[in-house]
């Protein structure tokens, strides 16, 4: 049977639930437990994938297309799993559930209620991990708690721990002491209250994780563990850190890993194997040379956006013992040759980013133009792969109305195209061409050398492919397609011949990025920027 750790969080959002419940179970996993993480978000909308990234940053994709809240990132980067749609449930799937039930007669005509329908549903979903047979289910609720939206989850929370044998579960809450300046001291009350909100919901803490600025102190732990009732050993401190890959090592120092075995009656002599993990941060902080690589994109003001992209140069880059330094750069900011040259000049390698739309699509040919050109190292991941077919289209082929149709109803020259299977769908939310997908890759290619096998597999997220129709009149210019879906005699990775690194791929690599695991493709493109920066290609 499944034992649960339950995550809550208080005072504020973005204290780092997600990052403290990954270094949680990268910990449990190095003692030799079988762990999976999910994660229930209280917003109405059924998946994150209508969501502008303002709102809620990038969406990860999963092998089995289910779009998900970016937490299923660091779950994926530090666990070195794959999760799947299980692991990601929202407030909105909860409901189309239920109702979906009732209109089927589901309730022999009863009255539908938030209780017991919409809580038990919950519930059932929190245990379909069960049937896969993890030592560890930790699950993360999203949101604060005294949040309207995360009543029905705390509500689910409490049925379930009286449900569950008292050593197959425990709460570890998340909150905030902040630190005034103007007094010089850190304040508790607000993770006095956060903890009286989640004790007045039934639930009682069974260990309090403190995010802080300053060490707490003892005399700090003991209050906090007077008035939240718990023991000082049982208050830990997840102090800021350098980098989230330090956080697992600050929790194994504070022997979080410990407590919660302690509280689930989970005895084991071995120590945690992290060798691989400190291998990586001593390449992460003890780099030999550094890179700068531009990425180009439309919504560069906001990281998260871009967050697995950002997570997989950290991992390339310590994979290359070698730092990355990243210059967002916005698209919309280029509007010619010249500006081009003025913002990627000191560039060692260019990435255009994915997205959707037609805003700051020029730029990002643009740029596209002058990293063929110059011969800088060139990375073009799903819209960033289809821009440089249009540019090389434009500029080498002489195609000068060569268009993507998603930003061109009617282009004349559509060397991008929408899929057939995607003409009649109305419906935008989990239409698209989502999850993993086999690739064939040619040998002689640049990719094969990166990845070093011909079969691969990747996430997908898009309605739009290379048109076939203008494949071998690319080809014969010199852009190659070295990588194809059979099945569907898709192209879904582009290279040119005549470049030292000139790649662009239809699918998310980035996504399959993890420390142990770091892409091959993104080792192998920061290689070639060390080799660009060095002068060795050109």
């Amino acid at each position: 049977m499944s034992k649960y750790i339950f995550v809550t969080g208080g005072v504020t959002s973005s204290l780092g639930k997600g990052i403290v419940g990954a270094s949680l179970g990268k910990l449990l996993q190095a003692r030799g437990l079988n762990v999976t993480i999910q994660k229930f978000d209280p917003y109405i909308n059924v998946d994150p994938g209508t969501l502008n990234p303002y709102e809620h940053g990038e969406c990860y994709v999963t092998d089995d297309g289910a779009e998900t809240d970016l937490d299923l990132g660091h779950y994926e980067r530090f666990l070195n799993i794959s999760t799947s749609q299980a692991n990601n449930v929202t407030t909105g799937r909860i409901y189309e559930t239920v109702i979906n039930k009732e209109r089927a007669g589901d309730y022999l005509g009863k009255t539908v209620q938030v209780i017991p329908h919409i809580t038990d549903e919950i519930k059932r979903r929190m245990r379909l991990l069960e049937e896969k047979n993890f030592d560890i289910i930790i699950t993360e609720l999203g949101g604060t708690v005294g949040d309207i939206e995360s009543l029905p989850y705390l509500e689910a929370l409490r049925q379930l721990r009286m449900e569950l044998h008292p050593d197959d579960h425990i709460t570890v809450h998340l909150t905030l002491v902040p630190y005034l300046a103007a007094a010089k001291e850190l304040k508790t009350k607000p993770t006095q209250h956060s903890v009286k909100e989640l004790q007045e919901a039934g639930i009682q803490p069974d260990i309090l994780v403190c995010r802080t600025e300053h060490e707490l102190g003892d005399e700090i732990r003991a209050k906090l563990a007077l008035f939240c009732n718990l023991k000082p050993e049982n208050v830990i401190e997840a102090i800021d850190a350098d980098t989230i890959y330090d956080v697992p090592l600050l929790m194994l120092k504070e022997k979080l890993d410990i407590r919660v075995m302690e509280k689930l009656k989970i005895a084991s002599a071995k120590e945690p194997d992290l060798r691989n993990w400190k291998e990586f941060l001593g390449h992460l902080k003890n780099p030999s040379e550094d890179v700068t690589v531009g990425l180009i994109g439309k919504y560069n003001e906001l990281p998260d956006a871009y967050k697995s992209i950002y997570e997989a140069f950290v991992h390339g880059g310590a994979a290359n013992e070698c730092k990355v330094n990243i210059i967002a750069v916005h698209s919309e900011d280029i509007e010619s040759d010249t500006d081009a040259r003025k913002k990627l000049k000191d560039l060692d390698g260019i990435l255009v980013a994915p997205g959707f739309g037609e805003r700051g699509i020029e730029g990002k040919i643009l740029a596209i133009k002058y990293a063929r050109e110059k011969k800088v190292p060139f990375f073009g991941i799903c819209l960033g792969m289809q821009c440089a077919v249009v540019e090389f289209a434009r500029n080498v082929l002489n195609i000068k109305n060569a268009a993507s149709s998603e930003m061109d109803k009617s282009a004349q020259e559509p060397v991008i195209d929408m899929m057939h299977e995607q003409r009649k769908i109305k419906n935008k939310g989990g239409t698209m061409r989502l999850g993993s997908y086999n690739c064939q890759l040619s040998p002689d290619s640049r990719v094969y050398g990166a990845y070093q096998k011909e079969q691969i597999a990747e996430r997908h997220r898009h309605r739009y492919e290379f048109n076939n129709v203008y494949k071998d009149r690319i080809e014969s210019h010199g852009m190659m397609a070295t990588g194809m879906n059979l099945e569907k005699n898709l192209v879904e990775i582009v290279e040119i011949k005549d470049h030292p690194w000139f790649i662009g791929v239809q699918f998310h690599p980035e996504l399959k990025s993890t420390v142990e695991m770091p892409h091959p493709l993104f080792v192998d493109f920061i290689k070639h920027c060390m080799l660009y920066k060095n002068k060795a290609i050109n």
